[in-house]
């Protein structure tokens, strides 16, 4: 059973990455609309650690919703902290899953049953309090403040990925579905799957840019070992390159293709389209 869910826009709402890229756009939104809102991590102004469940009850303490960006990691602590955040009262939850969770294959054998993802979902949907979960795919964002920018800037871009499309999905967009889930009526029970308007492969993405920037990156086709190794090279650790690379595969597959209407239906508007969310980077000079 779900409990009737009270928020309001007085109370505090705790968002769990509130220095990354989705989490820092929330914060803003809600800081925006008079929301007293709890920036979260390791190095935001609410001390919190996944690896350090004692940095959890402070950060929870009062507050009566909260946006959880997950660790993803194996077992996914996302479970105990659901437990102990509805257990101090909080009565609201979105939780930023991802795209696929629910498709068998669609990460590959390295995420049998949504892997960390399923954890938290499943954690999420038992917890009785009112919840809300985003399944974004890629974000647009990897090419501008990822792990794509430096071979953009860099002028070759090797990936794995070979004609493999996404439908790539504004973080934007993605802050926005989150914003609304976290203050407005309506989103409770509901799986929003968020993309794009429209399907790229690597070729139109650089393309895109190139139009913006007038500098085209080159596309270096290279399968997932020389991807892998490559990463650590850059001084990535060795596990979390394994889940960049694992994460490719529904591009190289082209499971992220299909658009999907959670922006529209938690919105009643359509997603960023890519050109738009190119304009923007490139008028920021991220790309130089």
């Amino acid at each position: 059973m779900i409990r009737k869910d009270t928020t309001s826009a007085q109370e505090p709402v705790l968002v769990i990455g509130g220095t990354g890229k989705t989490g820092r756009r929330v914060v803003a939104r809600l800081r925006g609309l008079g929301v007293e809102t709890r920036a979260a991590s390791r190095s935001g102004d609410t001390p919190f650690d996944w690896a350090d469940p004692a940095t959890w009850a402070a950060a929870l303490d009062g507050a009566a919703a909260v946006y959880i960006t997950p660790l993803d990691a194996s077992p996914s602590p996302t479970p105990a902290f659901v437990e102990q955040a509805v257990a101090s009262g909080v009565r609201r939850l979105v939780l930023l899953s991802a795209r696929g969770v629910d498709v068998p294959g669609f990460f590959g054998p390295g995420y049998e049953n949504g892997g960390p993802h399923g954890e938290g979902e499943r954690a999420v949907r038992a917890s009785g309090v009112t919840w809300t979960i985003l399944r974004p795919g890629w974000f647009a964002q990897n090419f501008s403040e990822g792990v794509f920018l430096d071979g953009v800037r860099g002028g070759e871009l090797a990936l794995p990925t070979g004609d493999g499309r996404a439908a790539f999905v504004d973080a934007d967009d993605i802050a926005d579905v989150a914003v609304a889930a976290l203050t407005e009526d309506g989103h409770a029970g509901q799986v929003y799957g968020l993309s794009g308007p429209r399907a790229l492969d690597i070729e139109d993405v650089l393309d895109e840019i190139a139009k913006e920037t007038g500098k085209r990156a080159a596309y270096v086709r290279v399968d997932t070992d020389a991807f892998r190794t490559g990463l650590v090279a850059r001084g990535f650790p060795e596990v979390e390159a394994g889940l960049w690379t694992d994460a490719l595969y529904p591009i190289i597959t082209s499971g992220e293709a299909p658009v999907l209407d959670g922006v529209r239906r938690a919105l009643g508007r359509e997603p960023r389209d890519f050109t738009e969310f190119v304009r923007d980077a490139a008028a920021r000079g991220v790309w130089g």
